[in-house]
């Protein structure tokens, strides 16, 4: 290992995730540093260091810009863990969330938040936060009442009286209290705490019923969360104050580089980017949560190394589906009585989304296309953006009110009209005009801010639609495939060449982005990697997965759940194993109220998801036909699971990019699950176990091993995986997937190994690789490749994945 002493800061070549909370602290992920770096990562990436809400399990919710988080330690802790990081030679790269901050009661611990409270639209913090002052004539709505105003009242509900010693900047205050909210009372309004009618009149805050929220809430929030209000860093004085910890500690040595978080819910994601970029070290890495559906690329212009990863992850989901089975599954699937068409499913979902979720967004947007079109109707204009929001098939256009945007960021827009005139012919007049006032906000209008205002706001809200829509409801509907089920992904993959469309992603990654990061979990997936891989590879055995239907159907049916349901639980069970209670439990009750049709969160339906949970034990336990097959399912395709694992890392951690790795993958379900605890020193006890013996004795050792062989690798071996390496598919037919990394490093794995019937099914292939002498960086075996390539069934001899890399590099290191 490395000296402290005289530690060097290696290249950028992989990031490792830690999740940061109380209950694991910048001391906890420094005392995980030597697993870290024995595993080869070059950078440690950390979630939002900066002060958030309480006991947050996360940091997204952020309250304070100006202090790092003190339940991580503050800022010493993490002082200490990036010097303990250089020392290694390692980098740190920290989380920034820019887009929005924590709206929590009570809510003085927002100090910025709690000043606007109190002075209103004229307050110096204003400015900060996203409020639309004029449709409540200069008040800030707060729909958290339990009832009506009145009724709160009558109930004697609200109260006036001083904020404690302990409530931060309403100490000694006069403040109104309502259950755990705590709000300030405006200056010079004082003197009616006799008369609380009058005095809640006179706030520059409106109490409102929470069932009345889209009339009360007047501020842009965090998808549909209303504990999370937008902030404006578009405005330079903001992007200032909310930068300037961040900024410290990057330029004090401490941070080298930054993941930003949602950049779609910004104004301007593009002007942000390029601002940030402006105040950072020269080579400073920076990442965008951006997620890309289908061919959408990332905006080339973007002042950034690249995606988090999200369609790496699918990309290599596609090329790990069996092809061979695909009807099966869709068979099975349909049998359910399910909905067919997942298209048909998202266009019902997103609709849910805009007419349930969002409705103050949407009335938002409305209210402004009112001003800029004063002689339409209100109600036709609701109708027809709804339509538009509805069908835009990305997360949004990128289009900056008075410039003309690129053709390709405008193109989602054009395709949402088109379609939406389609669907309602009816709303011709009003699609085309509001069309034009988001293609070309500038146009002469009534009213030209109000046309810009809806042009942002537009692209701002079509991300939530999206994400409320497909991730966090049509993706708990639709159970096909649901190891297909994550972000950016499409669940209908197998219908295709899923090998070319990694092929295609994997060229141009090299070309645009070639240090975008690439993973296969994180915090956001759905499933970890290896549920998916078990999923995957019992799709791959027809009979098992009729055999799980027909067994899934008929259990759902003894228990009163419905098939489409039973579809989604039993294939948890093939990914996950048999789930501890609790985990399961709570995993399903979050699917099925997600699913928002038997249950939802707020009106539960505590019935049927105790029949659902029932049907669930019944499967998990050792008894029972669904149980039964579950087993035998996963026993008979072992292999095939060891296959899918291998492939999916090997793959992932070759391709373009730089190599990311989540905390906590492993058995992992949906956040929560997947932010379990990670016992480090047992993971750096195993991997010098396999250091020393050099024999992996089961799956998890040989994913460790493979992770570690091929981190370390890519360190000193950038003539392949370095920025410049390109890309090449090595064709070698259907049951080989394999690529060529800077003419010197082959990806090669079996691909569909269930159809193939084991390594001795590739018969005569040939795998085309440049002549010479190739070792196996895997295994160390020595391939001699001649004019006609080398036979794939000595390629894969030892194991159902290769890494061939020419002896010359592998002996000589980086040159």
């Amino acid at each position: 290992m490395t000296n402290p002493d005289t530690a060097e800061r290696r290249p950028l070549t992989a990031t490792y995730r830690m999740q940061l909370h109380a209950g694991f602290t910048c001391d906890d992920a420094l005392a995980a540093l030597p697993y870290v770096e024995e595993l080869g990562v070059s950078h440690v990436y950390l979630s939002p260091v900066l002060t958030a809400v309480p006991g947050s399990e996360h940091g997204y919710d952020v309250l304070d810009h100006s202090r790092v988080n003190s339940e991580i330690g503050g800022r010493p802790a993490l002082e200490r863990l990036a010097a303990a990081a250089h020392a290694r030679g390692m980098g740190v790269v920290v989380d920034i969330v820019p887009n929005h901050m924590a709206l929590v009661s009570p809510f003085w611990r927002n100090a910025p938040l709690w000043q606007v409270l109190r002075e209103g639209p004229t307050s110096g913090r204003a400015h900060w936060f996203d409020v639309d002052w004029e449709h409540l004539g200069g008040r800030f709505g707060i729909p958290v009442l339990g009832q009506p105003l009145e009724d709160a009242l009558a109930a004697g509900e609200i109260e006036v009286g001083t904020g404690r010693e302990d409530e931060g900047p309403a100490a000694g205050q006069p403040v109104v209290r309502y259950f755990e909210h705590v709000l300030p009372v405006g200056t010079g309004t004082e003197h009616l705490t006799d008369d609380l009618p009058a005095l809640l009149e006179a706030q520059h805050w409106l109490l409102g019923h929470w069932q009345d929220a889209a009339d009360v809430l007047n501020y842009r929030r965090f998808f549909e969360v209303d504990g999370l209000i937008g902030v404006r860093v578009e405005e330079a004085d903001v992007f200032e104050e909310t930068h300037a910890e961040l900024l410290r500690l990057h330029h004090d040595g401490v941070v080298d580089g930054f993941r930003i978080d949602h950049p779609d819910g910004l104004a301007d994601p593009g002007g942000y980017l390029a601002m940030l970029r402006a105040h950072l070290r020269p080579g400073a890495p920076v990442w965008v949560e951006k997620i890309l559906e289908g061919a959408e690329r990332l905006p080339s212009a973007w002042a950034c190394e690249g995606t988090t990863g999200y369609d790496a992850n699918a990309a290599v989901l596609g090329a790990l589906v069996d092809p061979t089975t695909a009807d099966v599954v869709s068979t099975a699937w349909f049998a359910t009585g399910g909905e067919p068409d997942l298209d048909v499913e998202v266009e019902r979902c997103k609709r849910q989304a805009v007419d349930a979720l969002l409705q103050p967004e949407v009335t938002r947007l409305v209210r402004r296309a009112k001003e800029a079109l004063p002689h339409a109707d209100e109600h036709r204009l609701r109708a027809a953006l709804t339509e538009l929001l509805v069908d835009v098939h990305v997360y949004r256009a990128y289009i900056r009110p008075g410039e003309l945007p690129e053709p390709a960021l405008e193109q989602p827009l054009l395709d949402a009209i088109e379609r939406a005139r389609a669907t309602r012919p009816d709303l011709e007049g009003e699609l085309v005009e509001l069309g034009q006032l988001l293609r070309r906000p500038d146009v002469s209008v009534v009213d030209a801010a109000a046309a810009a205002d809806l042009c942002v706001r537009f692209q701002q809200t079509t991300g939530p639609v999206m994400a409320k829509g497909i991730e966090d409801t049509a993706f708990y509907r639709w159970h096909r495939l649901v190891a297909l089920n994550e972000v950016g992904a499409d669940p209908r993959a197998g219908e295709a060449p899923e090998v070319t469309t990694l092929h295609t992603w994997a060229v141009h990654q090299a070309r645009h982005w070639p240090l975008g990061l690439t993973t296969l979990s994180t915090h956001d997936t759905k499933r970890s990697e290896d549920v998916r891989a078990r999923i995957l590879a019992v799709a791959g055995d027809a009979e098992a997965w009729r055999s799980l239907s027909a067994a899934g159907a008929a259990a759902a049916q003894r228990h009163g759940v419905d098939a489409p349901t039973a579809h989604l639980v039993w294939q948890t069970l093939v990914g996950a194993g048999r789930v501890e209670p609790h985990r399961l439990h709570a995993y399903l009750t979050k699917a099925v109220r997600e699913a928002k049709l038997h249950t939802t969160w707020v009106e539960p339906d505590e019935d049927y998801e105790a029949r659902v949970l029932s049907l669930a034990d019944e499967m998990v336990s050792h008894e029972g036909e669904v149980s039964a097959a579950i087993a035998e399912a996963v026993r008979d395709n072992e292999q095939t699971i060891r296959t899918l694992t291998l492939t999916q890392k090997l793959v992932q951690l070759t391709l373009p990019g730089v190599p990311d790795t989540y905390q906590a993958a492993g058995l992992a379900l949906v956040d929560p699950d997947n932010r379990r605890p990670v016992d480090y020193e047992e993971r750096l006890e195993r991997l010098r176990r396999l250091d020393a013996e050099g024999r992996p004795h089961d799956l998890a050792d040989e994913v460790l091993w493979l992770r570690s062989r091929v981190l370390r690798l890519r360190s000193w071996l950038p003539q392949a995986y370095g920025p410049g390496a390109g890309y090449q598919p090595v064709e070698a037919g259907p049951h080989v997937l394999g690529f060529l990394r800077g003419g010197v490093a082959a990806t090669l794995t079996i691909r569909a190994p269930r159809a193939l019937g084991g390594a001795g099914g590739l018969g005569g292939t040939r795998v085309p690789l440049p002549a010479g002498h190739w070792r196996d960086a895997l295994t160390g075996t020595d391939h001699h490749v001649d004019e006609e390539g080398v036979l794939a069934v000595d390629v894969f001899a030892a194991g159902p994945v290769a890494l061939l890399v020419t002896a010359r590099d592998l002996e000589e290191g980086p040159r």
